[in-house]
C-alpha cells in the first residue's frame, strides 16, 4: 500500500468501516489468507451481525412506511369528516356523502341504508335513490353478518365475489370489496348502515385496522341523529 493511502485510512478509519462492500471484501481476503481449514469465528460472528442489521433495517423501513400510511389515512378521514360537516341541508348532506366524501375515501359506490317501515313511494326518498335505500327491520345486522348467528360489528371489511344487486344496483357487477359501517341512530330508532363499495379487491380486507373508519362512522351517525331530530 502506498504511504499516502495508508495515512488517509489511519487518519479516517470510519470511512473504511462505513463501506459494507469494502469491509466484506477485506474479510473475504483475510479468510483466503488463513486457508480453508481454519474456522474464522470472528468472520462468522460478523456475518450474523450483518444479517441481523439487515433485518433491523428492513423492520425500520416497514415501521416508517406504516407510520406514513397511517398518517395519510388519518388525514383522509379528517378531510371526509370536514366535508360532512359543511352540509347545511339533509338532502345536500346525503349527496355530498355519495360524491365528495366518496371521492375523498376513494370508494366507487356509497350507499346509506335506513331501516324503516315507511313506504318507499315517498317523493323525497325517490330523489335520493342514488345514495339512500330503505330496508325492513333486521336488514342491517343480517347484511353485515351474512345472516349468520354472530354479533354485528361496528365496522366490517371484506372482499366481495357477488355484490348485492338490490343494494348496489348496476354497479354490483364491478364491486370486489366493501366496508360496512353499522350506525347507531339513537334510542328508539332502528339502526342504519353505510356501505362503501370498491372495484379494488384489496381496498377493504378483514385484516386491516378499523379505528379510523370507526371514528368516521361515529361522526356520521351523530350527524344523522342531528338531521333526524330536526
Amino acid at each position: 500500500m502506498d504511504p499516502e493511502t495508508r495515512e488517509k485510512i489511519i487518519a479516517e478509519p470510519e470511512t473504511l468501516l462505513d463501506d459494507k462492500e469494502l469491509m466484506r471484501a477485506l474479510v473475504a481476503a483475510n479468510e483466503r489468507a488463513m486457508g480453508h481449514n481454519i474456522v474464522d469465528l470472528r468472520g462468522i460472528a460478523m456475518e450474523r451481525l450483518e444479517a441481523r442489521l439487515d433485518r433491523l433495517e428492513d423492520t425500520h423501513r416497514s415501521v416508517i412506511a406504516a407510520a406514513y400510511e397511517n398518517l395519510a389515512g388519518t388525514n383522509q378521514i379528517h378531510r371526509a369528516v370536514l366535508r360532512l360537516l359543511d352540509s347545511t341541508r339533509f338532502e345536500h348532506f346525503l349527496r355530498d356523502l355519495s360524491t365528495d366524501v366518496a371521492g375523498i375515501l376513494r370508494v366507487d359506490t356509497m350507499r346509506l341504508v335506513l331501516e324503516t317501515r315507511a313506504a318507499e313511494g315517498d317523493p323525497a326518498i325517490r330523489r335520493l335513490q342514488s345514495i339512500l335505500s330503505l330496508a325492513e327491520p333486521g336488514f342491517v345486522d343480517s347484511y353485515i353478518t351474512r345472516s349468520r348467528q354472530v354479533p354485528a360489528r361496528a365496522v366490517t371489511l371484506r372482499q366481495v365475489h357477488e355484490a348485492d344487486a338490490g343494494l348496489y344496483g348496476e354497479a354490483a357487477d364491478d364491486i370486489r370489496s366493501e366496508g360496512c359501517l353499522r350506525l347507531d341512530l339513537g334510542e328508539g330508532r332502528l339502526p342504519g348502515l353505510l356501505v362503501m363499495g370498491s372495484e379494488d379487491p384489496h381496498l377493504f380486507a378483514p385484516q386491516q385496522g378499523t379505528d379510523l373508519l370507526g371514528f368516521f362512522g361515529g361522526v356520521l351517525e351523530r350527524c344523522l341523529r342531528r338531521w333526524l331530530d330536526g
